[in-house]
């Protein structure tokens, strides 16, 4: 191939000068780095590819290949799993929360499934640890038919090799897509030899061509080195392949399937024995390059096929003396040639090679199994909610749709099609949701409550429709409802039940979005006309999505406990108590567990979760403070929702964007946005939605100083002294309306407000809300002692910290009590902190105003901070934990940090504070404050 011997013989390659010269330059290279050959079929990719791990191993490489495989390609991290087989020993030289990664992944072990980031860093570091003796190079060929979880890993890991002994070199084709055309890796486009050289080539390999046959080679090959090899060993007669004729009248046939004839025939020469040998390696990813083979018992190992290498469709591999196809063109021509039933037998032999391997075996055994099989369709169950764990939802939709198929009857079949249909809901194929519903009506039926679902779900999501959707998924619930007992499929399962429950949650969504009375009394009045038919999760939901004021007390300690169970649920059930953890602001316990696997979910897995995640990622980071970062999320998930036609989704992260740029007195992109939202939610009665764009206008005016403006937002939203049923920034916004009342004159309303928080009862219902609650509590006391106490009730609220914004709003509106009453020194000490904390988050507006207060005691704002204005939020947040005494992994669970990186926090802050030790922590913020205080 292009002159050079595959798998270990070099010969002098013809041509590809500036290719070679590029790739020497790669292999001798003194820093870690990728590189992707790119080109069209037969063009020498391979041939280059050994080349370059001859060259490795001669300058001291390891050298690791594989290969991918297009059966294979659905399996999730079966590429990468070969790629690091022969590593996989050094995992036990890693810390136990890289190997926990890797367990996760490859070992069958339950537990948190990494996300891209989380697996490229462990794969990251294996590597390194692998390559601290001799360098290393991982040879991937055919990285087109890589599966999609281990493409997207390459390209995490090929991106980030820089200054280390790793490299890595791919192989693509042009004419198929794949996860490496997005991977932002360097490229070396590989063309057709140049007429010159391919002449040369032809020459070198046939040199007794007739001057008519070598026209005829060069004219039909156009440089292609596959096609000159191929075509020529046809007309120098060493094989009896197609006619001369033929060949010359096949100028419109694309060149592929030309050779995979020329292949096709030496196939048919072949005895049966040994065609069959070469269907179960192709079916089965078999006979692969060079190690790519490595991991026992992966694939089928093809035995006593001399007779296809005698006819050049099988090399043996020099290393393990193993069979390997020619070409990737080879297995093609394998499997188009034989009948289907030769086909079903060979893959139904292959489940039986991989028995102990659930999802390989599902994939055989789908294609192998014709009639309905109840016990293959379990296994193809069972696969896909393997695979849905491990963030695979597309394989999964693909293997529950191919059980219902083989269901021995309708009752299963209509469960998995439901199933699949609901999965494919999730990973934002609403189409294929749609499509998978309609398969399962009964021809001449009224459409199904499944049906409904499916497009209901549609409805919400992509138009923002709760109106009508809200009616019609409570007709199907009816209908569910007073239809008795479900009947149990064979397996015990009930799909109707499965159904209902999904109905019913949909319904709390829709009723959640609506934001309307109305909506939820006759949803909740729904429920209760259910009985036990209502799930305890169910219950959970409607409690906490619909009005935590009233309904919300006594959910936080459940909502807390089911986040230590968070891997063993699938990612839409995590978002659902996610929503709920949000609306009790308790995000902060599950936001670890969603950054871990945002990323897989919305690469591989429930791509329409992936985006909540995100929005529940976004919440918390505006709630700790972590601006930002926020930004960064909220815009990732406002390109992906619009990219996926989630319009809902898309203005839902519009409204928090509006309230983000609010909180940072960003005035007019936050009004902008507000527009924005406002504009397509409310005509369409998304209260949800319409309560989110007036709460940023209130947060956004009061900002700005416009009080009246404030007011008329807040209590567009709720009424002072009462928290309207349903509205769920009625209760979020309380100190937006108590602060804009007091600041237009409305004390009494401000009272009022006040008070009604308390007799609600907001402190026992989330810490946020009870931090509020004392905060204006304190703004409105009608005497200095009751403002004190509720202040400090507020100020020693053990989650104070985790609401710095609220916490400096509430110092701020304090001190500036304190300065009328007590005077300029009394109130610096509540002054000074709030200004830091607004600067620290990036509050412009809050900034100026505490800066202001400050002025007005005669302190410069800027020379009483002393060294803590030097720290930034997250600095700060570190060093008073680490004063506290908990330990970096501690602080690093509290604030989503690894222990490495509060480490590395550390060492830049103890020169800030003029301190060398972590035991001078105390003593040196205890100064600081203190001095800030005078």
């Amino acid at each position: 191939m292009t002159g050079f011997q595959r798998w270990g013989v070099t010969m002098t390659m013809v041509g590809r000068e500036d290719e070679q010269a590029e790739l020497v330059a790669f292999v001798k290279s003194a820093t870690g780095q990728a590189l992707v050959l790119r080109g069209e079929t037969g063009v020498g990719k391979s041939s280059l590819l050994s080349r370059a791990a001859a060259l490795a191993e001669q300058e001291g490489h390891v050298v690791i290949r594989a290969a991918g495989v297009e059966a294979e390609s659905e399996l999730p991290y079966a590429g990468l799993h070969q790629f690091l087989h022969p590593l996989l020993p050094d995992v036990a030289r890693l810390d136990d929360g890289t190997r926990a990664v890797f367990d996760a992944v490859f070992g069958g072990v339950r537990g948190d499934p990494p996300s891209v980031m989380t697996l490229g860093i462990a794969v990251l570091s294996l590597l390194s640890l692998s390559a601290e003796q001799r360098p290393l190079l991982l040879v991937l060929d055919d990285g087109q038919w890589l599966d999609d979880s281990s493409a997207d890993v390459c390209g995490f890991v090929g991106r980030r090799l820089a200054g280390g002994p790793v490299k890595l070199l791919v192989a693509v084709r042009t004419d198929l897509t794949s996860r490496f055309d997005t991977a932002a890796l360097p490229e070396l486009p590989i063309t057709a030899l140049a007429d010159e050289d391919a002449a040369r080539l032809l020459d070198h390999r046939c040199p007794e061509l007739s001057r008519r046959a070598r026209r005829i080679v060069l004219e039909q090959a156009q440089g292609n080195p596959l096609a000159l090899v191929e075509l020529a060993a046809h007309f120098a007669g060493r094989s009896r392949d197609l006619p001369a004729e033929d060949l010359i009248g096949q100028h419109g046939v694309p060149l592929p399937r030309r050779l995979q004839r020329l292949f096709g025939t030496r196939i048919a020469a072949l005895d049966e024995r040994v065609r069959t040998e070469l269907l179960m390696g192709a079916l089965d990813g078999a006979g692969t390059p060079s190690g790519t083979d490595a991991v026992p018992g992966t694939r089928y190992r093809m035995r006593d096929a001399d007779a296809a290498v005698a006819a050049g469709l099988l090399d043996i591999e020099v290393v393990t003396g193993d069979f390997v196809f020619r070409h990737p063109l080879v297995r093609s021509a394998v499997v188009r040639m034989a009948t289907p039933n030769q086909r079903r037998a060979a893959h139904l032999a292959l489940a039986q090679v991989h028995r102990e391997n659930l999802e390989r075996r599902a994939t055989h055994l789908a294609a192998a199994t014709v009639d309905p099989d109840e016990e293959v369709a379990d296994i193809l169950e069972a696969a896909a909610e393997s695979a849905t764990r491990r963030g695979g939802a597309l394989a999964a939709v693909t293997w529950l749709t191919r059980a219902a198929e083989l269901s021995e009857n309708h009752t299963d079949r209509s469960r998995r099609l439901t199933d699949a249909a609901f999965v494919a809901g999730h990973a934002a194929r609403l189409g294929q949701a749609h499509r998978l519903v309609q398969a399962n009506l009964v021809p001449g039926s009224t459409e199904s409550p499944a049906s409904v679902l499916a497009a209901a779900y549609q409805a919400l999501y992509q138009d923002g429709d709760v109106r009508s959707t809200h009616r019609q998924v409570s007709a199907a619930i009816e209908t569910l409802r007073d239809g008795g007992t479900a009947t149990a499929s064979a397996d015990g399962k009930t799909q109707p039940e499965e159904v209902l429950t999904r109905l019913v949650i949909l319904l709390l969504a829709i009723s959640q979005f609506s934001g309307d009375r109305a909506a939820w009394e006759s949803t909740h009045e729904l429920l209760a006309s259910m009985g036990d038919l209502v799930t305890e999760h169910s219950r959970l939901y409607s409690g906490t999505w619909s009005d935590v004021t009233r309904h919300g007390a006594g959910w936080a300690g459940p909502v807390r406990q089911a986040a230590a169970n968070l891997p063993d649920l699938e990612p839409w059930d995590v978002t659902r108590l996610g929503a709920a953890a949000y609306h009790l602001d308790i995000l902060s316990h599950y936001r670890p567990y969603l950054q871990r696997v945002v990323d897989r979910e919305l690469e591989t897995g429930a791509v329409a979760t992936g985006m909540v995640m995100l929005h529940q990622i976004m919440l918390d980071q505006m709630a700790v403070g972590e601006w930002a970062q926020a930004e960064d999320t909220g815009k990732r998930g406002l390109d992906l929702a619009t990219e996926h036609g989630h319009h809902l989704f898309a203005a839902q992260s519009r409204g928090y964007l509006a309230q983000l740029a609010a909180l940072r007195g960003q005035v007019g992109r936050a009004r902008d946005l507000q527009a924005e939202v406002d504009a397509w939610a409310r005509p369409r009665g998304l209260g949800f939605l319409t309560q989110v764009a007036d709460s940023a206008g209130a947060t956004a005016a009061l900002s700005s100083g416009d009080y009246e403006a404030a007011y008329l937002y807040a209590i567009g939203i709720t009424q002072p002294g009462t928290f309207r049923p349903y509205a769920y920034q009625a209760s979020r916004t309380l100190l937006d309306l108590v602060e804009a009342a007091q600041h237009t004159g409305r004390v009494e309303q401000a009272r009022a407000h006040a008070l009604a928080a308390r007799d609600a009862g907001l402190p026992s219902v989330s810490p946020r809300l009870g931090l509020i609650t004392y905060g204006a509590l304190a703004m409105t006391a009608e005497n200095e002692r009751e403002a004190a106490e509720m202040f400090t009730r507020a100020e020693a609220h053990p989650d104070a910290a985790r609401f710095p914004f609220e916490l400096a709003r509430i110092r701020l509106a304090h001190g500036v009590r304190v300065r009328h009453v007590q005077g300029p020194a009394a109130a610096r000490q509540y002054l000074v902190p709030a200004a830091e904390a607004f600067e620290r988050l990036g509050a412009a507006g809050w900034t100026e105003r505490a800066r202001a207060e400050l002025r007005a005691t005669g302190t410069p704002p800027r020379v009483s901070t002393l060294n803590l204005t030097s720290l930034t939020w997250q600095e700060r947040r570190i060093a008073d934990l680490a004063a506290s005494g908990l330990t970096n992994k501690e602080i690093g669970e509290r604030m989503h940090l690894s222990p490495r990186t509060v480490s590395s926090h550390l060492y830049r802050i103890f020169p800030k504070l003029g301190i060398t030790a972590r035991a001078a922590l105390r003593d040196a913020l205890s100064r600081t404050d203190a001095a800030a205080k005078v």
